[in-house]
């Protein structure tokens, strides 16, 4: 290699040994380095702010409460709940291209480029304005061709033992899909998970908005659980699910547990709970020490399943729509 200044690598010089600098006689190098700014002072400040894990105060002096900030259990600081918008109306108009979306001519910005070329006619008329909106009972035309929307269906099953709580099983294995295959033209899918054992009602649609919004953190809907133990329940083990429970996938807690008829089977309970976690009250009894034999949803939201034999299913009609609704 030469030893020319370009193949040599450059040094460094730092500012305390840098001949070109000026030294006051008698000073010591400067330290370079975070925190050596005459303005911060050599000690550091003591931290006001609350802390969180080991060494967290307790009692009056935590502001957060016996549990910490986003501690769950009872003492902990309440949260207020995000407030979500109301779902939107079944009969509201929808924009021109999601109307066209959603009959599956193609996706919006592609509909887009269709009401611009002019090639879309809502009642007869011309439409090339973006953001218009149409009614689901308009006449919507594509390219010469009516279209409607994929229609909306809410479906509920009672669904019997032995059948997956899924929708689809690589083992071939029966599923509740194949209880509810005729029942539209239109694909429905179950808004929560159930096993293979239990039994009860389970909710089937095909509305993206109603299921994500069943399925999201934080919705708390009311349900009646009637559960069979293979050991006899302890009557301080209920009064424990009312109080809540810390289990390994969290703090759970049911909202009432009471004995069907304690006289008669011991291992028999009513459970009320108000959550969407499918699996939660499984959770907190398996953590009690407990073996389920089987659970059996009774009531979910304004639903129950009167008139509605095992196996059976029925689709909701408007008022009990509106009133699943109102509870999300």
């Amino acid at each position: 290699m030469s030893d020319s200044p370009r193949s040599r690598k450059p040094q460094r010089t730092g500012r305390s040994e840098n001949p070109s600098r000026r030294k006051s006689e008698g000073s010591e190098p400067e330290k370079r380095g975070f925190g050596t700014r005459k303005s911060l002072s050599d000690k550091p400040k003591e931290d006001s702010r609350p802390t969180r894990g080991k060494g967290k105060p307790h009692g009056k002096d935590n502001p957060f409460g016996k549990g910490g900030g986003n501690d769950r259990r009872p003492g902990g600081r309440p949260q207020k709940p995000k407030k979500r918008p109301p779902l939107k109306d079944l009969d509201a108009p929808l924009r021109l291209n999601k109307f066209i979306a959603n009959s599956g001519v193609c996706v919006r910005r592609q509909a887009d480029l269709l009401i611009t070329a002019g090639a879309v006619t809502v009642n007869g008329e011309v439409v090339t304005a973006l953001g218009s909106k149409v009614h689901a009972t308009d006449e919507v035309v594509v390219e010469g061709q009516r279209i409607k929307p994929e229609k909306k269906h809410y479906l509920l099953l009672n669904k019997p033992k032995n059948f997956l709580g899924t929708a689809g099983d690589k083992q071939g294995r029966r599923t509740v899909m194949d209880l509810v295959k005729n029942a539209t033209r239109e694909v429905l899918f179950p808004v929560d998970k159930m096993e293979r054992m239990d039994t009860g009602l389970l909710l089937f649609t095909n509305d993206p908005e109603m299921s994500e919004r069943l399925r999201a953190h934080g919705t708390k809907i009311r349900q009646l659980f009637h559960v069979t133990l293979r050991q006899k329940m302890r009557s301080e083990h209920l009064v424990a699910m009312t109080e809540g429970v810390e289990t390994e996938s969290g703090y759970i807690k049911a909202s009432s547990a009471e004995f069907v008829d304690e006289s008669k089977s011991p291992k028999e309970i009513g459970v009320e709970m108000h959550s969407n976690r499918p699996k939660a009250l499984a959770k907190m009894l398996e953590h009690l020490g407990y073996d389920v034999e089987r659970i059996d949803r009774t009531i979910l939201g304004p639903l129950t399943k009167r008139d509605l034999p095992r196996g059976h299913w029925r689709l909701l009609d408007r008022e009990e729509l509106n009133l699943l609704r109102m509870t999300l």
